[in-house]
């Protein structure tokens, strides 16, 4: 049973995810974890944590970019002094 809740909260969340990407609600997953609670707890646990997985990676790999950008653009600056 175990395998089925990750299974159905990580496609659940994947999917929530793009809805969010596409209307800019930011707080979708929110509700769609308020609609889980009333049916099943277990999921709801699952999926959040699988949302916010996935919120914190996109968070670190925008640091990642911009990091990077930033040392280009400074070894750029560099290069044509």
């Amino acid at each position: 049973m175990a395998g089925t809740i990750e299974t159905l909260a990580a496609k659940l969340a994947e999917d929530t995810m793009k809805v969010m990407d596409e209307t800019g609600q930011e707080r979708l997953f929110v509700e769609v974890g308020n609609v889980l609670a009333a049916a099943s707890q277990s999921l709801e646990e699952a999926y959040l944590t699988e949302v916010r997985v996935r919120m914190a990676e996109r968070k670190a790999r925008q640091f990642l970019v911009k990091k990077l950008s930033d040392h280009r653009a400074k070894t750029k600056a560099i290069e044509k002094h």
